[in-house]
């Protein structure tokens, strides 16, 4: 199979390697163009030590570029975490069409932060979807799907590493052997089940400490690491990361500091505590709560917020 590998990223490196360890051929590698001073992207690298071709396009909206895949005379395009549009007409250029990875159960949580999401509205379960693109935003047929559930104590970080990350390169394998085996099924998108949301910035992740326990903790570790949930303390950002509920009727102020220990710091929130076990100040680095309650003379009766 002569193989064009969109993507960038570590992903995209791992599902390089992927392809090549089935003896496919990639003709060429197309990743976005870094900008100055970042460090070139790990496909870009992986794809150069093996002297396969490597192209950074501004724009896939160029006819030049078109040409150019065109001329590659693909068989098929595999998409592995692409953040640049990809029109139509690079779409169709492969002779089998072009699938696409996307870590959410589509059509469910279309959009660029579909782990994020998912985690903070509460959900048990999620998943991945391999998929062929269209000129819409996550809306093309299915090709296949994997469902993981997800854990009272899962993060964004453990999801995706753990989980959607090496299920979603095999995912990627298995659906190139379907294409490869002209079994390939697409399976039309439930436009009824449909949600999209935009990027998860900083201005979402904000703890409002009188929400219930259960939506404050699945906020914070919905943003864990990025964004990174925040509350203020002495009028500065607190960004926090790992966390645990303790269940309780507590009769404290939502926000206030109950108990300051080396396990962590207590929070009162409607339904219990939420003890903080990781945080980082305004300006320094991630520490623990403790060490950051020790520094910035935090006690029970505190309070964060505001």
């Amino acid at each position: 199979m002569r193989i064009v590998l969109i993507g960038q990223q570590p992903f995209g490196e791992k599902v390089l390697e992927a392809v090549l360890g089935h003896g496919e051929e990639v003709v060429a590698v197309f990743v976005a163009p870094e900008k100055p001073g970042q460090r070139a992207d790990p496909l870009k690298t992986a794809a150069m030590a093996r002297a396969i071709p490597v192209h950074q396009p501004k724009s896939f909206r160029k006819p030049e570029v078109w040409e150019l895949i065109r001329g590659l005379k693909p068989e098929v395009a595999m998409m592995a975490y692409v953040t640049q549009f990809v029109p139509e007409e690079v779409l169709h250029i492969p002779a089998r069409g072009t699938f696409q990875y996307h870590p959410s159960l589509l059509p469910r949580h279309r959009g660029p932060s579909s782990i994020n999401w998912p985690i903070i509205r509460g959900e048990t379960r999620t998943g991945l979807s391999i998929f062929w693109p269209d000129n819409g935003l996550d809306t093309g047929p299915i090709l296949l799907q994997k469902e993981v559930p997800i854990g009272e104590a899962d993060t964004l970080g453990s999801l995706y590493f753990d989980h959607l990350f090496p299920m979603g390169v095999a995912a990627m394998i298995e659906a190139l052997q379907l294409v490869k085996a002209g079994k390939a099924p697409r399976i039309a998108q439930d436009e009824a089940q449909a949600t999209y949301e935009g990027w998860c910035k900083p201005e979402d992740v904000q703890v409002d400490w009188s929400r219930p326990l259960r939506q404050v903790h699945d906020l914070i570790r919905g943003a864990d690491p990025q964004p990174g949930a925040w509350s203020r303390h002495g009028g500065k950002v607190l960004q926090l990361f790992e966390c645990a509920k303790q269940a309780g009727a507590g009769r404290e102020t939502p926000g206030t500091v109950t108990a300051v220990g080396a396990e962590g710091v207590a929070v009162a929130v409607p339904g219990g505590q939420l003890v903080l076990k990781r945080v980082r100040p305004e300006g320094g680095a991630k520490v623990t709560a403790a060490e950051w309650a020790k520094a910035a003379g935090v006690a029970p009766g505190a309070r964060l917020g505001g």
